[in-house]
């Protein structure tokens, strides 16, 4: 039997409130990028720029990554761990999926915060 690694009750409600509210806060960031887009058709680098230069963008991208983050790992980490019954392949396939998400993220925290 797989224990569950995402949360600390073990009980499950944990992983589904992360996917729920990860959901919610993507569709959210969605709507709002293909409302910039809807509003701007001839989007260019310095309004793109100047759209991540302001701070509460930053921190609305922020928080989206680090949903998104999660999302992966729940999400990924539900689907190996119900597919994939070799532990050894397990372990190899989660810290793959460990390591790019962790990369994704420290790469989006260096891409938003750096304009």
């Amino acid at each position: 039997m797989v224990r569950s690694i995402t949360n600390l009750s073990r009980s499950g409600l944990a992983d589904w409130m992360v996917q729920r509210v990860s959901a919610v806060l993507l569709a959210l960031y969605t709507l709002f990028l293909l409302g910039i887009f809807i509003a701007n058709p001839g989007l260019g680098y310095e309004q793109w720029q100047h759209l991540f230069s302001i701070f509460w963008v930053k921190v609305f991208t922020l928080i989206t990554l680090l949903s998104l983050v999660g999302h992966i790992w729940v999400g990924m980490w539900t689907v190996v761990t119900d597919y994939i019954h070799n532990a050894w392949v397990r372990f190899i396939v989660l810290f793959a999926i460990a390591v790019t998400s962790f990369v994704y993220l420290i790469t989006g925290i260096t891409a938003v915060w750096g304009v």
